[in-house]
């Protein structure tokens, strides 16, 4: 007595038209265009600081005081040395206009006097250098010393975000650079704001990679307010393609070398497809099968060309 092996059952779909979005995906972190480093020209103690972090400053404004009385004992005796020789070269002047002085020694005063006067100066513009000021209005986003403490010099005391809106530098693998252009539009995540989507836009594209890392570094400008900080890390996915009426499938349905099985009667059929954009969930198909087919959901590695199946029909959202 012959036994027929039953049909396999296997679940189907219909491809779906849908948006399509290509996107290439990278990490990054918020920060400041432009940030403004204070610092002390010369090594010295920090006496006052009038700014602290999140603080709003304007152009000139005194931020921090740092120890300059030695400066001052040098100042004093500079500005004694230069009356000194300002009042030796008048009296000179003055005998010299009688005949009592010659010119030699008049000049001598002289260079003695403009040499005192520029000593003050030098010593009032390192007095100066002693109040560091802000450059032009800014946040205060960093600061770098405490009360008492000697400050090297060059080391950067407070850090000014101005000038320009914050941004974001993300990673892009080696791989994608070459699909990334100026002025596309990029989704922004943050772990920060969970469900939250913001937008931006490329701005640059660092013309030299990391050959350690295999990436390179694009600058994304946010293209409306958000609540994002500096130091915030975030998801960026740069759109490089979008189509609206796209024809899609589940990923689930397309095997390696983009190959899809349909069912016609009762049998299977093998196809390969051309594929574009390529979601969390959806594929774009750009040749190789119509609305009206029917695909296999979840192919079997088992699966023959011509092998009786029986079909059972998934409805498939868009």
């Amino acid at each position: 007595m012959w036994k027929t092996r039953a049909a396999a059952v296997v679940e189907t779909v219909h491809p779906v038209r849908g948006p399509a979005v290509q996107s290439v995906y990278g990490t990054g972190t918020v920060e400041a265009t432009i940030m403004l480093p204070i610092a002390a020209r010369s090594t010295a103690r920090l006496m006052a600081l009038n700014a602290d972090e999140g603080a709003s400053v304007i152009k000139g404004q005194v931020l921090a005081q740092l120890e300059d009385e030695d400066l001052q004992h040098n100042l004093n005796e500079l500005t004694a040395q230069a009356e000194f020789t300002a009042s030796d070269y008048q009296r000179k002047e003055g005998l010299a206009a009688k005949g009592f002085e010659t010119k030699a020694s008049l000049d001598q005063a002289r260079s003695a006097r403009d040499a005192a006067a520029a000593a003050v100066a030098r010593a009032q513009t390192e007095i100066g250098f002693m109040k560091l000021t802000a450059p032009a209005d800014g946040l205060v986003i960093k600061r770098d010393g405490e009360i008492g403490q000697l400050i090297p010099a060059n080391q950067p005391i407070l850090w000014i975000s101005c000038c320009a809106p914050l941004r974001i530098s993300a990673e892009i693998d080696e791989e994608d650079i070459g699909d990334i252009k100026i002025d596309q539009p990029v989704l922004i995540r943050a772990d920060a704001f969970p469900g939250k989507i913001f937008h931006g836009k490329v701005q640059s594209i660092t013309p030299k990679g990391d050959p350690v890392t295999r990436s390179y570094r694009v600058r994304v400008g946010f293209t409306e307010d958000t609540p994002l900080q500096i130091g915030m890390t975030a998801e960026t996915n740069i759109i490089i393609s979008e189509t609206k009426n796209a024809l899609l499938l589940p990923n689930s349905a397309i095997g390696m070398g983009n190959k899809i099985w349909l069912v016609k009667g009762n049998n299977l059929i093998p196809q390969t497809i051309q594929t574009g954009a390529k979601g969390p969930e959806q594929t774009e198909i750009r040749q190789g099968v119509a609305e009206k087919d029917f695909v296999v959901l979840k192919p079997d590695e088992k699966f023959r060309a011509g092998q009786e199946v029986h079909s059972v029909l998934i409805p498939q959202g868009k």
